[in-house]
């Protein structure tokens, strides 16, 4: 009997530009993909267990638009984004428009959900307790704005709510891909281009803005990892990345 397997193959894809990463993604989740299809034509004692993935990467400034966003939420033309130094894609997540760059951890789970648990909405929750549990470490109390996914700061009374973390996936056959962009030493004023996931009445912020000083990217890496590890009861397999 193939058995639910948990161990999660992760991959530090470093500053890596989009479409190349997404390319990379693409690749991967289709691989993972074609093993399921495979497994059901075995006898259950014959079926291979499929591979999970968790990928951190940073990006150059990049904007990507989710198959139901809005193209007017971007706010650059082409010259504008050639003076931001941006590029533009139009992608095959949900979601609205997001910005992408350094300083940002971005997440990309291509995880099996049939190893874990086959339900998106907590799939969502369990990517946004991740982050809500990293940012307690840094002693902010972040949350959950009813009606719209990410994390946010000022959650509860909305005085001014703040987004820190955006999130968009793809799932097929209950494999998942893209995921979450975590702010931490974003340049945020690369979001005043956008509509930032097509809600105009609520500002953006990232770590750094809000503890008043640079954090180092790869702690805040390992505080995330280890809050997805225990949430999903992965047991995660260090990878040496082809991409440096």
């Amino acid at each position: 009997m193939m058995r639910s397997e948990k161990a999660t193959h992760f991959q530090h894809w470093g500053l890596i530009d989009y479409q190349e990463a997404w390319s990379r993604q693409e690749a991967v989740f289709a691989e993972v993909v074609a093993q399921k299809v495979h497994n059901r034509g075995l006898a259950e004692a014959d079926r291979q267990a499929t591979r999970n993935y968790l990928i951190f990467c940073e990006h150059h400034h990049v904007y990507t638009l989710g198959r139901n966003g809005v193209a007017t939420h971007l706010l650059l033309d082409e010259a504008g984004l050639r003076t931001k130094g941006a590029t533009f894609y139009k992608i095959n997540r949900g979601g609205d428009i997001t910005y992408h760059g350094p300083g940002q951890i971005v997440g990309y789970p291509i995880l099996d959900l049939d190893n874990f648990f086959t339900d998106i909405h907590l799939y969502l929750r369990y990517l946004e307790e991740a982050v809500i549990q990293t940012l307690a470490d840094y002693g902010l109390a972040a949350g959950r704005i009813p009606g719209l996914t990410g994390v946010w700061l000022d959650h509860e009374q909305q005085r001014n709510p703040r987004k820190i973390c955006a999130i968009g996936v793809r799932t097929s056959r209950w494999v998942t891909m893209h995921g979450f962009a975590f702010n931490v030493n974003t340049d945020l004023d690369y979001f005043k281009h956008i509509v930032p996931c097509g809600i105009d009445d609520k500002a953006v912020t990232s770590l750094a803005t809000e503890i008043g000083c640079t954090v180092s990217i790869p702690e805040v890496e390992a505080k995330l990892r280890a809050h997805l590890a225990e949430l999903f009861q992965m047991q995660l397999v260090d990878e040496v990345s082809s991409i440096q």
